[in-house]
């Protein structure tokens, strides 16, 4: 008989040590199991060996016929359990689950190796060229890279050469539908070795491929999402993070993790290359590799036209506080009509960004003041106006839209603050014949960009229209104008990430034109052209944008001065919610740690699913000392640390 520690891959396993289990069977370091736990049967991860318990120990239950997994995935575990002090279960499901263990009646098929291809890639720039040649041992490498210089064709060329040491890729990528692109763009050269993987997939296709990974004896190359660095690949040897600045990386439910600094522990752990590329990237990547000296790889001339350090595009910002710019449209602007007129004549394609989602984001009494606001988390309710109904995007509450004010019964009900369906109704009408598609969280799946990005590329719709889906990464060739209805949308947000994030998505937006296919103009209607954020976004000016915004961190005590942690607790009365926090305040205030310690206040969305919300912000210097508030923390209270948003 042998003892074994076990991860158990079940989210109710909130404790933060594995269990001892004994069996017949002689099991190897991340051996897949079933283990009882409480009354369910539920996946496991062998850790190591253990010793005999002083108490009676269950039984494992069965053991995988599958290979264990690679050593590096199951120590990265044991990192991430003492790193975010998250519990074993929410971590150890993140790499298996009972849906790999059920085999399927035919096993996946293993394709061949194609790395004796001739890769069919472009030639790379002198630009391109320096950079692949500073990437050659491992550690972690900052890509500063201006859209349309040709980051991907750097990791095409890294990726060709891993390979070529019968050696694996993983590319990640901030969204879903992302992937098509990469996807597309790393076929040719690599044909079969490419997998992407994310949770679009049926559960059958998913199961499949965490089989093929870990039972291929081959090299591939993976895509996917943040997920995709906890699937089973065996000698990794080289991690990217495309848009590596990208708030999609930070894992916001249990566990608690963000992708760069998980990918960079990984990385150490395969000892290979991470190369963080980005645009625009994040205060916290670009602060961490001035300080410790990690190379800053810098990229500033067209991919297309290496010759011109500048791209082919015409700025225009437009005031939405002077209504003679709206002369046609409530919404857009005379200049934005004009160049997407323009481009349809030229048919070419044109792209409006709006960060909102539904027709109306707020329904309010005109007489009255009533605003429609959801019954269980107290928020403004969205109108969505091809359904006629109101929706809560927090809780999923929905119903129909209501005909007149039920608090005084007025008929004069006014929506503001428009939303995406609201600028694709407003396009239909202003250009009738464009062939018009909106892309965001509302699409229903065969719908998604992912799904038909070949059409959008070649050409098949006109305008295109969308949230942040339609801001990240996407290379289109046709495309001639970029328009933001709105730029301001995140810049009066009341959290200390506000700034960068606007900065982020101005830079991303005006980055789909001007890419080296053809000349482009990017048009931003703001209510306040002379915020220095938005400045610096259209000169593209990331060194004063990057200067202010570490000055103003430093100033007021947030990342990367210093560390976060974020404390959240619900309670049915608003009163006992205060009460509670305040008593863990006066806890931590007691303990003497050197930490200081922000609230109680209500949290951002303080009424969720019918409880109130209060949250305290913890921050010092030392995370180690934010570890030690957490040993205090009851077990009924949210917590996060390293959180990228206090909202």
């Amino acid at each position: 008989m042998s003892f074994y520690k076990v991860l158990p891959a079940s989210a109710s396993y909130k404790a933060s040590a594995p269990l001892v289990y004994r069996s017949d069977l002689e099991l190897s370091v991340g051996q897949v199991v079933t283990v009882p736990l409480k009354k369910q049967l539920v996946a496991g991860i062998v850790l190591t060996s253990a010793d005999k318990p002083d108490f009676p120990a269950k039984s494992i239950s069965s053991a995988s016929d599958l290979p264990p997994l690679p050593v590096p995935l199951v120590e990265l575990a044991k990192w991430m359990m003492a790193y975010y002090s998250n519990s074993t279960g929410s971590i150890a499901r993140q790499l298996v689950s009972l849906n790999n263990l059920k085999e399927p009646k035919q096993p996946p098929k293993l394709v061949e190796s194609s790395i004796n291809k001739p890769p069919e890639l472009p030639q790379l720039t002198p630009e391109q060229k320096s950079v692949v040649d500073k990437i050659t041992t491992s550690g972690t490498y900052l890509l500063h890279g201006e859209t349309g210089s040709g980051k991907t064709r750097i990791y095409l060329e890294l990726s060709v050469k891993v390979l070529e040491f019968k050696k694996s890729v993983v590319i990640l990528t901030p969204e879903i539908g992302l992937t098509s692109q990469l996807e597309k763009q790393f076929k040719n050269p690599l044909s079969e070795q490419i997998i992407v993987a994310h949770s679009s997939l049926t559960l059958a296709q998913r199961r499949a491929i965490w089989q093929r990974i870990l039972t291929t004896k081959e090299p591939l190359v993976v895509i996917g999402p943040r997920s995709a660095l906890f699937l089973p690949l065996k000698n990794v040897g080289l991690i990217v993070i495309d848009e590596a600045h990208d708030s999609s990386y930070k894992q916001s439910d249990a566990p608690h993790y963000q992708a760069s600094t998980v990918a960079a522990k990984l990385s150490e752990l395969h000892n290979c290359p991470l190369v963080l590329g980005s645009a625009t990237p994040s205060i916290n990547d670009y602060f961490l590799a001035e300080q410790k000296g990690r190379p800053i790889l810098r990229m500033e001339k067209l991919a297309t036209n290496p010759n011109s350090s500048a791209a082919p595009k015409k700025l225009v910002l437009v005031d939405i506080r002077n209504r003679t710019n709206f002369k046609r449209s409530a919404h857009i602007s005379d200049e934005l009509i004009k160049a997407t007129e323009l481009a349809l004549a030229n048919g070419e394609q044109s792209l409006f960004f709006l960060n909102r989602r539904g027709t109306a984001r707020v329904v309010i009494c005109a007489d009255c003041g009533w605003t429609a606001s959801c019954p269980h988390c107290g928020l403004p309710l969205t109108y969505h106006g091809d359904q006629h109904h109101l929706r809560c995007h927090t809780c999923g509450f929905r119903q129909v839209a209501p005909t007149n004010c039920p608090n005084c019964g007025s008929t004069n009900l006014s929506y503001k603050s428009i939303g995406s369906k609201a600028i694709e109704a407003e396009a239909g009408k202003l250009f009738p014949k464009a062939r018009i598609r909106r892309f965001d969280s509302d699409n229903p799946k065969p719908e998604r960009l992912e799904q038909i990005y070949d059409e959008v590329r070649d050409g098949a719709v006109d305008i295109i229209i969308g949230t942040q889906t339609v801001a990240k990464g996407l290379d289109l060739p046709k495309l001639a104008v970029a328009g933001i209805i709105v730029a301001d949308t995140s810049l009066f947000l009341p959290d200390y990430s506000a700034d960068e994030r606007t900065y982020q998505l101005i830079r991303q937006v005006i980055g789909r034109v001007g890419r080296g296919h053809r000349a482009g103009t990017a048009i931003i209607q703001t209510y306040s052209p002379d915020n220095p954020i938005i400045q610096a976004a259209i000169k593209d000016d990331y060194a004063s944008f990057y200067k202010r915004e570490l000055e103003q961190r430093q100033k007021f005590g947030f990342p990367p001065a210093y560390h976060l942690l974020k404390l959240e607790v619900g309670r049915t009365g608003a009163h006992a919610a205060e009460t509670a926090a305040g008593r863990l305040k006066q806890t931590l205030e007691a303990s003497h740690l050197k930490v200081a310690i922000d609230g109680p206040s209500p949290s951002f969305h303080e009424i969720r699913g019918g409880k109130y919300f209060q949250q305290l912000v913890i921050k010092s210097k030392s995370r180690a000392e934010l570890i030690k508030a957490l040993e205090l923390v009851p077990p009924n209270w949210r917590s996060e640390l390293d959180p990228i948003s206090l909202l």
